[in-house]
C-alpha cells in the first residue's frame, strides 16, 4: 500500500489526463473525475481509479487538484451539494490548476478555510507538450506551508515551481504569461507572413531567427504549427480569448495599461469570431494571412 497521499484529479482535459498520468508514473494514487467517459477509461488503462462524482472523488482524497477551463467551472465543482467543499475531508488541500481570475481564487480559499480546507492556486504554462513531458512552470498562491505540502507533488509535474504570493497571485502571473505568450504568437505571426510574401526561405529563416535575440520557447514550440499549418490544438483560440479576458479586466482593476496586448486580445477574439476558437493559439497565424489578402 503506498504511503504517498491520496489524490484526487478533476478536469482530465488535453492537459489534464497527461498530467494526472505523470503522476501515476511517480507512484501517486489517482482517483478521476471528469465528464467524459473516455477520459475516465484512459486513467483506468494507466492505473487510476475512476469515480462516478465529484462527491464520490473526494470523499478519501488528502489533496484535489482541480483543472477546468475558467472561474465557472471551477465554482461550479467547488460549491454545492455535490461539490468539493460540501464533501472533501477537512484538512484536505485543493490545488486549483485551471487559469481563473485572480478573485475567483481568493474567494475560494476564504470559503474552503471555514471547511478547514486548505487551498492554493497553481496555473501552469507549458501547453500540451510541457504536460506531457512533466516541464511545466507552475505559478503558486497561497500559504507556503501549503506549497511546501504540495511541492513533491509539483515536482512531478512541472520543472519551475515558484510561490508568488498569496492567494490569487499564482493566477497574476499567470494572466502575465498569457499576455507575453499571445503578443509573442501574434509578432510570430506576423513575421511568418511577411518572410513568406518577400519569398524567403522559412524554414531557414525561423531556425536563425531561434537562434538569435528574436528566440523564443513560443517561437520553438510553435515552429513547426508555422511550418506545416497544423492548427492541432495543444492550447486553443477559445482559452486564450478567455485569458486575454482575465488579464485585460484585470489589469483595468489595477490601473495598469496594456495598450499593445489590447489590440492583440482582439485580435484573438475575431479570430474566434470567425470560427477558429477550436484551433491552437498558433492559427494566429490565420489572422494575419487574412488581413493581408489570403483565402484562409
Amino acid at each position: 500500500m503506498s504511503t504517498l497521499p491520496k489524490i484526487t484529479w478533476i478536469g482530465l482535459g488535453i492537459m489534464g489526463s497527461p498530467m494526472a498520468e505523470n503522476l501515476l508514473k511517480a507512484g501517486y494514487p489517482v482517483t478521476g473525475f471528469t465528464l467524459e467517459q473516455d477520459k475516465l477509461e484512459r486513467l483506468a488503462a494507466a492505473g487510476g481509479t475512476a469515480a462516478g462524482s465529484i462527491a464520490e472523488a473526494v470523499k478519501d482524497a488528502d489533496v484535489i487538484i482541480t483543472m477546468v477551463p475558467a472561474s465557472p467551472q471551477v465554482e461550479a465543482i467547488s460549491y454545492g451539494e455535490n461539490g468539493i467543499l460540501e464533501n472533501a475531508r477537512s484538512g484536505a488541500l485543493i490545488v486549483d490548476m485551471s487559469s481563473i481570475t485572480p478573485q475567483t481564487s481568493i474567494d475560494l480559499a476564504a470559503n474552503a478555510a471555514e471547511k478547514g480546507i486548505r487551498v492554493i492556486d497553481a496555473p501552469v504554462s507549458g501547453g500540451e507538450a510541457g504536460a506531457i513531458e512533466a516541464v511545466l512552470s507552475i505559478m503558486v498562491g497561497g500559504e507556503q506551508a501549503d506549497f511546501d505540502d504540495a511541492l513533491p507533488i509539483l515536482e512531478a509535474l512541472g520543472k519551475t515551481i515558484v510561490l508568488c504570493g498569496p492567494h490569487g497571485s499564482g493566477q497574476t502571473v499567470k494572466a502575465a504569461n498569457q499576455l507575453i505568450v499571445a503578443v509573442n504568437i501574434q509578432a510570430c505571426a506576423e513575421a511568418v507572413v511577411f518572410l513568406e510574401k518577400s519569398g524567403v526561405n522559412l524554414a531557414a529563416a525561423l531556425d536563425v531567427l531561434g537562434g538569435g535575440l528574436a528566440g523564443s520557447t513560443v517561437l520553438a514550440r510553435k515552429k513547426d504549427n508555422f511550418l506545416n499549418r497544423d492548427f492541432k490544438p495543444g492550447f486553443r483560440i477559445d482559452l486564450h480569448h478567455k485569458d486575454m479576458g482575465i488579464v485585460t479586466d484585470a489589469a483595468r482593476n489595477v490601473g495598469a495599461a496594456l495598450p499593445v496586448g489590447a489590440v492583440v486580445a482582439q485580435l484573438v477574439a475575431s479570430l474566434r469570431a470567425q470560427g477558429d476558437g477550436g484551433l491552437d493559439h498558433s492559427a494566429l497565424l490565420r489572422a494575419v494571412e487574412r488581413l493581408s489578402g489570403a483565402q484562409v
